[in-house]
């Protein structure tokens, strides 16, 4: 998956630049983000329905959270094997997606959690953060969707995701104080192709990521 997740990276950018040209800038008041997104502090980042923010090379302090709106895309960060950051910042208040296109997420650290729910789109993963609050993502409709090497303090659950990609769903090498839940996954939960580890569960692996 990951010469995949590289193209689709790059064509959310070129999208994102082509059609939002302004930059989301760091501010005191919330800050809408409808293009590059800058490096520096927010108080709340909203990205509106229909819109791209593109952090791929951004580092950011948020102290009120990110909202992704119905069908939006949300990148913060890239493979470090590509020139992304292995430190974007952190984020307090947590992530909401609600319906969105894609949620990018790597090596953020987040007070808040992480839940997104809903939301049609070719490609979303959350990976190499370090999240608070616990992660929720339930109900998303695409090509692939991975959740891998995150450190997670709370339960996390992956549920009702469907995907086209025999190898999407892959949950793996996940340090989780808390338990492990899957369910209606399609297809079900997998290592697929990362060359990931089991996850390490201080709760229960339940349903389909009960061998996980």
């Amino acid at each position: 998956m990951r010469k995949l997740g590289i193209v689709i990276v790059g064509m959310f950018a070129v999208a994102a630049l082509a059609a939002a040209p302004a930059a989301a800038k760091p501010g005191h008041g919330g800050s809408t983000c409808t293009g590059t997104l800058a490096s520096g502090s927010y108080h709340r980042l909203v990205v509106p329905s229909g819109e791209t923010c593109d952090g791929t090379e951004a580092r950011i302090d948020v102290r009120g959270g990110v909202r992704v709106g119905e069908g939006a895309s949300f990148i913060l960060g890239a493979d470090p094997g590509e020139g992304g950051l292995t430190d974007t910042g952190t984020i307090r208040g947590g992530v909401r997606a609600n319906d969105p296109a894609s949620l990018q997420l790597h090596f953020a650290h987040v007070s808040g959690g992480v839940r997104m729910r809903g939301g049609n789109g070719f490609f979303s993963t959350v990976e190499d953060n370090v999240i608070r609050g616990g992660a929720t993502i339930n109900g998303y409709s695409g090509f692939w969707l991975g959740f891998i090497r995150n450190t997670v303090h709370g339960t996390v659950t992956l549920s009702n995701n469907q995907m086209g990609d025999p190898d999407a769903n892959e949950y793996v090498t996940n340090r989780i104080r808390g338990s492990l839940v899957c369910h209606n996954d399609s297809p079900a939960p997998q290592i697929g192709d990362s060359e990931g580890d089991p996850n390490v569960v201080s709760g229960r692996k339940v349903g389909q990521c009960a061998g996980l």
